[in-house]
């Protein structure tokens, strides 16, 4: 059963005649009569009582008559919504990033500034781990996702959106806080406030480490940024961060750049490998979202 075969049954139900619905659908009346007959066999039962003045609906054609009227509406719907959609004035976007990120952003200023320009476009935002992340983008749960990555995953397009080298915070009374560099290798005794070791930042860190033959002290583990920048103030410990993130402490917490080993700390956006339309997704709303990124971020990879 297709649409235009409704489409078909509908004009004949409606006019009551044959010559006057193939004119009203635009193709002539053998097509229309073939269209109705091929209808009427899929269903098994004669859709119309035909008579050389009249044609008028069968007990069965009335039941169909409804059901057709609804999924053709259902159908003009869905159509007006893809259109909608496609210009942006309906829709949705789903975003996702990994803990801390929307501080780097400016995540609620940006979506803010989307939201007022396309209001029609439901905005939806939620916070995890990049594995779960990536694997909401494969799913079609989401439409962009941020974080940092080590290796190139599988089943979705990525492109980089910024580099930002890793440098050291300290409480302001911290030994090391009136430094203006300090090596890796100084930091083996100091204990470390850190990400968990399925983060992307923390494993970016551990191979510093392992590559300067330097080791270091984890004294906490913790899965957000704020908490991370807490213990730090509190002089708990020390911690590698990107810079972006690290100025915006200052005041409270003192920054140390690293003096032989540059860290960069590599964000990403991830969506689904289908909508790869150059570095930038196919669909109109993620390609908007990243667009005003742009123009709005200085952090963005140029």
């Amino acid at each position: 059963m297709e649409l235009r075969q409704l489409q078909h049954f509908i004009a004949v139900a409606e006019e009551q005649h044959f010559t006057r619905a193939a004119q009203r659908v635009n193709i002539v009346q053998s097509a229309l009569s073939a269209s109705i007959r091929a209808l009427e066999e899929e269903l098994g039962a004669p859709l119309f009582v035909r008579s050389t003045r009249q044609v008028r609906l069968t007990a069965v054609g009335r039941v169909l008559l409804d059901k057709a009227r609804l999924v053709l509406g259902a159908a003009t719907e869905a159509r007006d919504a893809v259109m909608a959609a496609r210009g942006l004035t309906r829709g949705t976007l789903g975003i996702g990033t990994v803990q801390g990120l929307p501080a780097f952003l400016g995540m609620p200023a940006l979506i803010a500034a989307f939201h007022a320009r396309h209001p029609g476009v439901e905005v939806r935002l939620c916070q995890g781990k990049s594995a779960h992340l990536l694997d909401k983008v494969r799913s079609g749960c989401l439409d962009l996702v941020f974080l940092p990555l080590d290796d190139k995953p599988v089943g979705v397009a990525t492109s980089m959106i910024a580099c930002e080298a890793l440098v050291l915070v300290c409480a302001e009374r911290h030994p090391l806080a009136d430094l203006g560099a300090v090596r890796l290798a100084a930091l083996q005794g100091q204990p470390f406030v850190d990400f968990e070791p399925e983060w992307g930042t923390r494993r970016l860190i551990d191979r510093a480490f392992l590559a300067a033959g330097a080791t270091r002290q984890i004294a906490f583990e913790v899965s957000d940024l704020d908490t991370l920048l807490e213990l730090v103030r509190r002089g708990l410990g020390v911690a590698l961060i990107p810079e972006a993130i690290a100025r915006a402490q200052q005041g409270t917490l003192a920054v140390v750049a690293l003096e032989d080993s540059e860290i960069c700390w590599e964000l990403f956006v991830a969506y689904a490998s289908g909508d790869v339309g150059g570095d930038m997704p196919g669909e109109a709303a993620p390609r908007e979202f990243l667009t005003l990124m742009q123009q709005a971020s200085t952090v963005f990879a140029r």
